[in-house]
């Protein structure tokens, strides 16, 4: 009788095991990010979730440095045969991605072949096209996709006798407030991060202007640099003026300068819209969000701003099984309730229409003033000036944006002689990525 019951038992562990392989075989998915702090919190917060909701796959999430620093560590990894199965890649890598042969499997195909749904149409066009090669197919799933936006410390404003409950919407009136705020005892009125994104990029877009030939990359490799035009030199030298007078303070590269803000330190900031939870959860003051300012004599200013933040590849070379995974995780964190749930925290953009009227319906936006800033700037009217920017090499030239500008913040070159820089050494390293991929 006890061998009867031995074998019933142990059949019944071999069905349950047939019916859930997965509880003795859970297959790892590795995931390479580069967020840290809040945003840091919510990556891992993502994995955790959707581990779990399901017993198949477990979603292992590793920050890899800087997005400067991740992304050629993974590529030397592919090469090693060491790679991670999802990268998260910043949107000026976007090209260096898409001219790596090999490296990375389109988002569409790992969703066709693992048989789940996967329809291009939900994502917020200017998001998607962004992340769709010229063939139509989606290269890169869009995940932390943020524009830039302006913040401003509303108590810092009280005691300027400024208004409050409203940001700066033009260039005059940040060198107006700045003054203010100055004559108030503020040493740090304004400061921007991402400068190069913040100051050309994002500044070309606002005011319907060509930030590269050939719809700003987007178009071709042959795309050059169109950034010493006379608007761009009377915004470097209007930025170099305020700067002379104290009125904006330099505090650094990237994203640096975030935390002068979030000190109480410097009371105006340009930066990315992914900024806001740091802002929600560290400020210690009242805070505004808004658009970014810009020249109100500028016809058609403003008109709509580009996609910054990144998105995730999928890197070739793993088994079928392992790509399931990932595509179920694509799945989940693509869902209206998780993409909708992801913006009310972080500030990124929802990346899918659902997600979006998801927060609406909420009343997330009337609960929270400014949270929408993003939005409604990217979803303006967009041309083929300001659809987006893709250039190869293109982190080298954020460099370079970076090394010429603090030239003229430190009063060694002209804003004329640096745009005129950027624009030469820029366009020498497009013309050698162009040549290195030519053909393909």
């Amino acid at each position: 009788m006890q061998h009867k019951n031995t074998a019933a038992a142990l059949a019944a562990g071999l069905l349950a095991l047939a019916a859930h392989p997965a509880a003795h075989a859970q297959i790892e998915i590795q995931w390479w990010h580069s967020m840290t702090a809040v945003n840091g919190e919510w990556v891992n917060d993502l994995a955790r979730d959707f581990n779990a909701s399901q017993k198949d796959y477990k979603v292992v999430p590793t920050f890899k440095g800087s997005y400067e620093e991740s992304m050629p560590g993974a590529v030397a990894a592919f090469r090693a045969g060491t790679a991670p199965h999802i990268l998260q890649v910043y949107e000026v890598g976007t090209a260096t991605m898409m001219a790596s042969k090999g490296v990375a499997i389109p988002v569409g195909q790992v969703m066709k072949e693992a048989g789940l749904p996967f329809d291009q149409s939900v994502y917020i066009p200017a998001v998607a096209s962004y992340y769709t090669a010229p063939n139509g197919q989606m290269i890169s799933l869009p995940f932390n996709s943020s524009t830039t936006v302006f913040y401003y410390n509303k108590d810092a404003f009280k005691a300027a006798g400024l208004d409050p409950n409203k940001g700066p919407t033009t260039w005059p009136e940040v060198v107006s407030a700045a003054a203010k705020l100055k004559a108030s005892g503020h040493k740090c009125p304004f400061t921007t991060a991402w400068q190069g994104w913040t100051q050309l990029e994002s500044f070309s877009a606002w005011h319907n202007v060509e930030y590269a030939s050939k719809r700003n990359g987007l178009a071709g490799m042959d795309a050059r640099l169109m950034i010493d035009s006379p608007l761009h030199l009377r915004h470097i030298e209007n930025l170099a003026n305020m700067s002379k007078q104290g009125l904006f303070v330099y505090k650094g590269r990237g994203n640096v300068p975030e935390a002068s803000f979030v000190s109480g330190e410097c009371a105006m900031v340009t930066t990315s819209s992914g900024f806001l939870g740091n802002v929600r959860k560290n400020a210690k003051f009242g805070y505004g969000v808004s658009a970014l300012p810009y020249y109100p004599d500028v016809p058609g200013a403003p008109q709509n701003t580009v996609i910054g933040g990144a998105s995730l590849w999928v890197i070739s070379g793993k088994k079928p099984a392992e790509y399931k995974g990932v595509a179920t995780f694509f799945k989940y964190i693509s869902s209206p309730e998780v993409q909708a749930k992801s913006h009310q925290r972080t500030g990124y953009l929802p990346v899918t229409t659902a997600a979006y009227e998801l927060t609406e319906k909420s009343g997330f936006y009337k609960e929270n003033p400014g949270s929408d800033v993003a939005v409604t700037q990217m979803v303006r009217k967009v041309t083929d000036k300001s659809r987006g920017i893709r250039l190869g090499n293109y982190p080298q030239i954020r460099t370079i944006e970076d090394e010429e500008l603090e030239q003229v913040w430190g009063g060694k070159k002209t804003a004329k002689e640096a745009l005129v820089a950027i624009v030469k050494r820029g366009n020498e390293l497009l013309e050698k990525f162009e040549r290195a991929n030519k053909g393909r």
